[in-house]
């Protein structure tokens, strides 16, 4: 009997430390598993608030797009009724009536003829700038109106022709009619 109670006691030794071990590994495991689940939820976390985060991101980018889009748009189409304001104003100056000409062609030349020997003209206002100035006529040119008076050596050259007027007034005025028409 006596090797039999040594050989128990070893099986129950054993099977003492097999069941604490068994305990343990299973802590362990279970331990190891929390973490896993811990580490898991965390990465998630992370993960969606990078997502968000980029999704933020790339939401702000588009808008930013779109905003600037619009601008550009609105710019193209404010300067396409720019243009169309200056075309008609062109078109207006282009097309004035003889009177109205006569009038301004003779406070341009009274005004600029002591600066110059010579005097062009488009061809429609040859005969009215010939009546209204003292200064050898030159020639025609091409414009819609107006005259460009030139010295005796023909080194300067004074353009008052309605194109280049009216592209002077333009630019100086494009501000203030842009506020006008776009507020």
């Amino acid at each position: 009997m006596g090797l039999e109670t040594v050989v128990k006691d070893i099986m129950d030794t054993a099977e003492a430390d097999v069941s604490k071990i068994k305990a343990e590994t299973d802590s362990e495991v279970l331990q190891i598993i929390e973490e896993a689940k811990d580490n898991a939820k965390r990465i998630l976390g992370e993960s969606l608030a990078k997502a968000e985060d980029d999704i933020k991101k790339m939401r702000q980018q588009e808008i930013s797009s779109a905003n600037l889009e619009v601008k550009r748009t609105l710019l193209n189409a404010r300067k396409e009724i720019l243009e169309e304001v200056y075309n008609s104003a062109f078109g207006t100056v282009s097309s004035l009536s003889e009177a109205k000409n006569k009038e301004l062609l003779s406070a341009i030349i009274t005004k600029n003829e002591a600066q110059g020997k010579k005097i062009f003209s488009n061809a429609k206002s040859e005969k009215l700038v010939r009546e209204l100035s003292s200064l050898e006529y030159a020639g025609n040119i091409d414009c819609a109106g107006g005259v460009i008076i030139e010295n005796e050596e023909g080194n300067i050259r004074l353009d008052y022709t309605y194109d280049v007027i009216l592209k002077s007034v333009n630019e100086r005025s494009l501000k203030q009619t842009s506020d006008i028409l776009f507020g």
